[in-house]
């Protein structure tokens, strides 16, 4: 029987980037027509714009188990596995640099309005915020809740000229919540995000 090769189900888009309190409550995951019919709950916050999409990556470390009587391992054996979601935020708010900075102190100094003058500080070391990130493709087709993530690369925003703008890098490392024993869950709606 000779092997035939299907039309692959790409997924092609940056999807939608959403950050929520810790704990918060995740979506229902409603499905009908393949797809994901319910919204996000209100707790859950769309990050905006990225300048280029975001990577989700997670990588498992193995290290070989040998003996001294065989040139090849014996086993392997995972000794390591870690998680992040990277992205550059291009919609440049002070809310957006708080959750980039996993918190800090966001305060009115005067005015209200279009007189309002704000001002954020960062947090004091050891009093970070951990928060959850969900995405979501454009097709609604799949989904990808992470339960405690951290911030942990460095927030580096470049002011230059036109076309060149200014965004809120972000590398979110994922961690284990209180409770929990996994980083993370991916869901998807219908057959063919499951593939054969």
């Amino acid at each position: 029987m000779p092997v035939t090769l299907g039309i692959p189900n790409i997924l092609t888009d940056p999807g939608y980037l959403l950050w929520a309190p810790l704990a918060s409550s995740v979506p229902a995951n409603t499905v009908a027509g393949s797809v994901f019919t319910d919204t996000w709950p209100v707790a859950w916050i769309n990050l905006g714009a990225t300048e280029e999409g975001s990577e989700f990556s997670y990588e498992v470390k193995v290290e070989a188990i040998r003996v001294a009587e065989f040139f090849d391992p014996i086993k392997w054996a995972t000794t390591d596995r870690e998680g992040q979601f990277a992205f550059n935020l291009a919609d440049y708010t002070l809310n957006n640099l708080k959750r980039a900075y996993n918190g800090g102190t966001l305060s009115t100094v005067s005015g209200a309005g279009a007189t309002l003058l704000s001002k954020l500080q960062p947090p004091t070391p050891g009093n970070e915020v951990r928060a959850m990130l969900g995405w979501e493709s454009l097709d609604r087709t799949m989904r990808i809740v992470c339960d405690q993530v951290l911030n942990g690369g460095p927030v580096k925003s470049a002011f230059k000229k036109p076309p060149s703008k200014a965004v809120i890098p972000c590398q979110f490392m994922m961690e284990i919540p209180a409770g929990g024993s996994l980083p993370f869950s991916i869901y998807t709606a219908g057959t063919a995000r499951v593939g054969s």
